[in-house]
């Protein structure tokens, strides 16, 4: 096979002025979508958050129905998932009710009250700042 020694001398590659242009411009689009996109992963924090809430309340619920009520505050949400020493449930379910508790976006155990000051639970998490305080996100504010 022969190659032609024109067609090799014919290919040329970017000039340093194309490849500047091309660089400002990603830059453009990336100083304009990179704001967005970050704020979505704060909102998606707090999705995960109401989601964990869903389905701890739903364990909550089922556990409140074998036993009449809810764990205290002392049992804790670690009452879904091994059989509380304290106050023994007579009716707790072989097995439990959560395989294992989901921890908050921020690597945090979720926070749990028993009569709640919101409702007849509270379940919560601190929030990026780790400190209990108004920022709080708590299952009160489903809604």
């Amino acid at each position: 096979m022969k190659y032609s020694m024109q067609a090799a001398g014919t290919q040329r590659g970017f000039s340093l002025v194309e490849i500047l242009v091309v660089l400002v411009i990603m830059g453009l689009l990336i100083s304009i979508v990179a704001p967005t996109v970050l704020n979505r992963a704060d909102e998606a924090r707090v999705q995960k958050v109401y989601a964990d809430f869903k389905a701890i309340e739903t364990a909550l619920k089922i556990y409140r129905l074998d036993n009449y009520v809810y764990p205290t505050t002392d049992q804790g949400l670690e009452a879904l998932v091994e059989k509380p020493t304290s106050d023994e449930p007579p009716g707790w379910k072989e097995g439990g009710y959560v395989d294992r508790l989901p921890l908050d976006p921020w690597k945090q155990p979720y926070q749990y009250l028993s009569p709640g000051a919101h409702g007849s639970i509270d379940i919560y998490s601190t929030g990026p700042d780790r400190q209990p305080s108004e920022d709080d996100i708590g299952n009160w504010t489903l809604n």
